[in-house]
């Protein structure tokens, strides 16, 4: 990734989607900051990546504010496209998409929902959200296609989903039942939309395991023991991890990385191994 590739983050003003798009911005990125309602978490990424990008900002011959903020919701068809209209129109391209917005049943209001009403939201967001966000984009990105086989990244345009490395494997209780099928789901896509946009536009998706995010930092000492212990590495992760990996997977130097999905997780390490 050089300066001045351009990258939209979903779900940005906060947790794993603001780590990933701070480190685009450190390493010269022109970032969208994607939230639902949050304007003030929105305000507070790009404030991070002014932060990141003063030094390049000063230097001649980088130039531009260096990121865009958009609400949108992306359980909205409507609202879907028109956020990619906004980013694309943003600089006249997009190099990078990174899907990571989603909805959170586990803390605030949400959690207090039925089963049903869980499942539906997730679907409804997480699921059907992504497949038509990453769909309209992947028709953008094609289009930029006919005009330039490289970009201004030297990399392939490349769109990167969020799914859960206990997708596959399942999760006793009502969470790991719709966290499951429904991250399960935007994986089976993911490979899906790579085999339809190769050898054009990349597509692969990272499953991070237990990350410390908001809901991570209040967890129980028995849901702490757990997350440390299913990891080899006996830690959780952070949201810094998963945007090491998907800034890795955007470079050129892993062009040749297509259609997969990539655990983040220290090792995997069942419950039940001492």
């Amino acid at each position: 990734m050089v300066t001045e590739s351009v990258v939209v983050v979903t779900g940005s003003s906060s947790g794993i989607g603001r780590s990933i798009a701070t480190k685009f911005a450190l390493h010269g990125s022109f970032v969208v900051v994607h939230g639902f309602k949050n304007q003030d978490g929105v305000d507070e990424t790009q404030r991070l990546i002014a932060n990141c990008r003063v030094a390049e900002l000063n230097d001649s011959k980088t130039s531009g504010t260096p990121s865009r903020g958009i609400l949108a919701d992306i359980s909205n068809a409507a609202d879907c496209k028109r956020l990619v209209d906004e980013a694309f129109a943003w600089k006249g391209r997009v190099d990078v998409w990174v899907n990571v917005a989603g909805a959170n049943v586990l803390t605030g209001d949400a959690s207090k929902l039925t089963f049903d009403d869980k499942l539906d939201l997730l679907w409804r967001t997480d699921v059907a959200g992504t497949v038509r966000v990453a769909r309209f984009v992947a028709e953008r990105m094609l289009k930029q296609s006919e005009i330039a086989s490289k970009f201004a990244s030297g990399s392939l345009p490349f769109i990167v989903n969020i799914s859960w490395d206990q997708a596959e494997l399942g999760m006793e209780g009502e969470s790991g039942q719709y966290f499951a099928a429904t991250k399960a789901a935007i994986a089976a896509f993911s490979k899906s939309l790579a085999k339809t946009l190769s050898p054009h536009v990349r597509v692969n998706c990272v499953a991070p395991g237990w990350i410390k995010t908001e809901w991570g930092q209040q967890a129980s000492t028995s849901w702490d023991a757990r997350a440390r212990g299913e990891s080899m590495l006996n830690r959780w992760g952070t949201p810094e991890d998963i945007a090491d990996v998907v800034y890795a997977l955007a470079s050129p130097g892993c062009e040749f990385i297509n259609g997969q999905t990539i655990p983040v997780n220290g090792g995997w390490k069942p419950q039940s191994q001492e």
